[in-house]
C-alpha cells in the first residue's frame, strides 16, 4: 500500500514511524529537508522536499497512485487544499487534519467529500474526549468504552494496598470478573502470562465490563479517591476549550491563562459556567488562593511539556489526587510516568492511532491509543467465516504481542478464557502492540 504524508511535525513523523514498521510504501512530505533527513535515516520510507499545495510535489510524490493520502501539517486550509488536489491527481482516499470543530459537523460531511477530502481528523478534540472520559474516575490512568460502554478498558497503577499484588495470575481464580492484558513496569511492557505477577508500582491494564468497576476498584486498593467535582486546567489551548465543554455541567472548573488576550478569547468559547483567571499556574500562591488543596483534578494543558510535568507536580504537592498533563514529546511520557504525575495526553499519538485504524483492511470498529504503553486496544467485529470462529481462543494462534481483552455479544459485554468459542456476530476487543495491529487482519477476514 502506498500511503503519502504531507508534515513532518508531530502527528505526522509519528504516523510514518508506525507505518515504516508495518513495511508499508510510505513516502513523506514536507517543505524542511533538515525535518525529512532525520526521519529518513532512522526509517524505512521515501523523504520528499516539497510543498504539499504543488501539483508539482504532489506528483513527484507519487499520490497518483496512492491508496492514502494524509495531510497533517499545521496549517488546516493547506491541509485542505493538499487533499483535494491529492484525490484530483488520482488518490483513493484522503484525510485532513483540522483545527475547526464545525468542520466536524455531520451536515458538512457530504460537502468535504464531494471537493475530495473523505475524512477530517481534529487532534485537539480527540485529546479533549479522552480527558472527559478520564476524570470521570479519579482513581484511573486511562478508560476505554467499548459497545457503548458494555466492555472497558481501565490503567491502574498499583499500590500497596492492592489485594492482587505479587500472587501468580495462574492462581486468581477461574471465575474472576476481569483480564489482565498488560503490565507496564518502568519502560518494559509485559504481555502476561500465568507465571507473572502483579507488582506494586505496576501500572496495568484490565479489560472489564462496566458493572465492575466498583469491584475493579476495591481490588486495587482505590477506594480513597473521591471523584470529581471541580478542576482547574492550566493553559487555554484548543484542548482546554473543548474539554471544558465536555465536563457535565455540575462540575466546577477554572481555566488559568498567563495571556491577557486569550483569557478575553476565552470567555467567548466556552460556557458561562467555567471561570477564566489571568495568571501564571505555576504560581504556588495563585494555587492556593483559588484552592487548590480543595481541588479534585489538575490538568496542565500548556504548550512546553516539561512545564506541564512540573505543574503537576505542584498540584499534587498542593492536594490534588488527580493530575493530567498534556505531554507532546514521547520521550517525556516514561520519565512522567516514573514521577508518578498522574495520566497523559499524547495528541499525535491519538491522531496517529485514529488515521492507522483507516489502513486496516478489515472493517475494525476503533483503534485507541494507550497512553502510558505502547499499545493499541482495538474492536474488531467478528464476520460469518472469519477464521477466529473456527478454533477456542487458546487453539487460534495469535501474534506474539497480542491478547483478546473480551469480547461484545449481543450488546452485553463478556470476559474471553481459552476455552472460549467466538462467534459470527461478535465484537472482539483486542489489546496488541502497534506493529501487530496489521497481523491481526487476517483472523477478522
Amino acid at each position: 500500500m502506498r500511503i503519502v504524508i504531507a508534515g513532518a511535525g508531530a502527528v505526522g513523523t509519528h504516523l510514518a514511524k508506525m507505518l515504516s514498521v508495518e513495511n508499508e510504501n510510505v513516502v513523506l512530505l514536507d517543505e524542511s529537508e533538515e525535518k525529512l533527513g532525520k526521519m529518513e535515516s532512522l526509517f524505512d520510507l521515501q523523504a520528499i522536499v516539497g510543498d504539499p499545495t504543488k501539483i508539482s510535489a504532489l506528483k513527484s510524490a507519487g499520490v497518483d497512485n496512492a491508496e492514502l493520502f494524509v495531510a497533517v501539517t499545521p496549517d488546516e486550509s493547506r491541509n485542505i487544499t493538499a487533499c483535494i488536489l491529492a484525490h484530483y491527481l488520482g488518490a483513493k482516499k484522503t484525510i485532513a487534519r483540522i483545527d475547526n470543530y464545525e468542520y466536524l459537523q455531520p451536515k458538512h460531511k457530504a460537502y468535504f467529500e464531494s471537493l475530495g477530502v473523505d475524512t477530517l481528523i481534529y487532534p485537539e478534540q480527540l485529546a479533549a474526549e479522552e480527558i472527559a472520559t478520564n476524570i470521570k474516575y479519579s482513581w484511573m490512568r486511562q478508560m476505554l468504552e467499548f459497545g457503548d460502554g458494555a466492555l472497558v478498558m481501565i490503567g491502574v497503577k498499583i499500590r500497596d494496598n492492592a489485594t492482587i499484588k505479587g500472587i501468580p495470575l495462574k492462581d486468581f481464580p477461574s471465575d474472576i470478573p476481569y483480564h489482565v492484558v498488560a503490565i507496564q513496569r518502568g519502560d518494559e511492557t509485559i504481555i502476561p502470562r500465568g507465571n507473572d505477577m502483579i507488582m506494586v508500582n505496576d501500572l496495568v491494564c484490565f479489560m472489564t465490563t462496566s458493572d465492575q468497576i466498583q469491584y475493579m476498584r476495591n481490588i486495587c486498593g482505590k477506594e480513597e479517591f473521591t471523584e470529581v467535582n471541580s478542576i482547574i486546567i492550566m493553559g487555554g489551548s484548543r484542548i482546554a476549550v473543548r474539554t471544558a465543554n465536555l465536563i457535565p455541567d455540575d462540575v466546577n472548573v477554572k481555566i488559568i491563562e498567563s495571556d491577557l488576550n486569550r483569557c478575553h478569547k476565552l470567555l467567548e468559547l466556552v460556557d458561562d459556567r467555567v471561570m477564566i483567571i489571568n495568571g501564571d499556574a505555576r504560581d504556588p500562591e495563585l494555587l492556593r488562593s483559588e484552592g487548590i488543596d480543595r481541588t479534585d483534578a489538575f490538568i496542565a494543558l500548556g504548550d512546553n511539556s516539561e512545564t506541564n510535568i512540573l505543574a503537576c507536580m505542584a498540584a499534587k504537592r498542593g492536594g490534588v489526587f488527580r493530575t493530567i498533563s498534556e505531554i507532546e514529546n514521547i520521550d517525556y511520557i516514561s520519565m512522567a510516568e516514573s514521577m508518578d504525575i498522574g495520566s497523559v495526553i499524547n495528541k499525535k499519538k491519538i491522531a496517529a492511532s485514529t488515521i492507522f485504524q483507516m489502513l486496516l483492511n478489515t472493517d475494525v470498529l476503533s483503534v485507541k491509543c494507550l497512553s502510558f504503553i505502547q499499545a493499541v486496544v482495538a474492536e474488531f467485529p467478528v464476520r460469518e467465516d472469519s477464521y477466529i470462529t473456527r478454533k477456542p481462543v487458546k487453539n487460534l494462534g495469535l501474534p506474539e504481542g497480542a491478547n483478546i481483552g473480551g469480547l461484545i455479544r449481543n450488546g452485553e459485554g463478556m470476559n474471553v478464557t481459552g476455552n472460549t468459542m467466538i462467534q459470527a456476530g461478535d465484537h472482539v476487543v483486542v489489546f496488541c502492540r502497534e506493529h501487530v495491529l496489521k497481523k491481526l487482519e487476517k483472523y477478522f477476514k
